[in-house]
């Protein structure tokens, strides 16, 4: 019984890493969709959470052919990263990070917000939501890999 178990957990950590990849996948489409066809100006910190969100792209579906849980640790300190600069930038556009500390004040300000979905959404919280929703894929795949 121990080897279905095992055979379990590795087809949910696949199934996990293939989620984790759609949403990485959707994710880097979606801003180049709004940097190259809507032309929203990209800041400094949308450039450093792209450096840490298009990699996983190929990280992760090299993981996934054949399943390499090892790929997990890469793509989770990617993620992590990329969550730490989304988190900072989320707090910039709410005004909690004061201006002296701000990357990018000038050229374009990181403080900006050119699209807001339902009056809230706006790039830097997806950002934080696509990077909190792959951690979470890849701390829960893990767990998977584990149990």
């Amino acid at each position: 019984m121990e080897k279905n178990d095992a055979l379990a957990g590795i087809q949910t950590g696949w199934a996990l890493l293939f989620v984790a990849w759609v949403v990485v996948t959707a994710a880097t489409l979606g801003s180049l969709f709004f940097s190259e066809v809507v032309a929203v100006p990209v800041c400094e910190l949308c450039w450093y959470q792209r450096i840490a969100m298009y990699p996983l792209v190929l990280i992760l579906a090299i993981g996934l052919f054949p399943y390499d849980s090892r790929v997990l640790r890469y793509a989770g300190a990617l993620a992590g990263a990329g969550w730490l600069i989304a988190l900072f930038h989320v707090l910039v556009v709410a005004g909690i990070i004061p201006e002296s500390v701000q990357p990018c004040v000038q050229g374009i300000p990181c403080s900006e917000t050119h699209i807001a979905l339902f009056g809230f959404l706006n790039i830097p919280v997806l950002s934080f939501l696509t990077f909190t929703l792959i951690g979470i894929l890849l701390l829960y795949a893990k767990r998977m890999e584990s149990s």
